[in-house]
């Protein structure tokens, strides 16, 4: 068994997409538009096979995403080495995203940074 895809609801969907290809390799399908519901989406798929599906409808609420709440905390991606992340993290920071922690080691023994990326959302970087 496999995760197939995650999905993740977004105000933006252009600017979602444009992230995750821009700083995670994403390939973008074409845009998907319910006429009749006014649902739209993009599947994202990665270099091994992942897929990150973003969304987005009229009826959405846009609540504050506390760091500390219930249900996913972030997305990670795996970039391959510890001088990948220091180099992404840094291409983050400098594109003035927030680095809300690392690169740093962290206590089960990942080397990772977390920013705080789409719409408020967490996306961390690890080996």
């Amino acid at each position: 068994m496999r995760i197939e895809h995650i999905a993740m609801y977004v105000s933006d969907l252009e600017a979602a997409r444009d992230f995750f290809v821009r700083y995670f390799g994403a390939a973008a399908g074409e845009g998907y538009h319910n006429r009749a519901t006014g649902f739209r989406s993009y599947f994202l798929s990665f270099e091994d096979g992942a897929r990150l599906e973003l969304m987005n409808k009229p009826t959405m609420v846009d609540s504050e995403k506390a760091p500390d709440r219930t249900g996913y905390a972030h997305i990670a991606f795996s970039v391959g080495s510890r001088a990948a992340v220091d180099e992404l993290t840094l291409r983050l920071r400098q594109d003035g995203y927030e680095i809300v922690s690392g690169p740093r080691v962290t206590g089960d023994g990942y080397y990772e940074s977390c920013v705080v990326a789409v719409e408020g959302n967490r996306v961390e970087v690890t080996v």
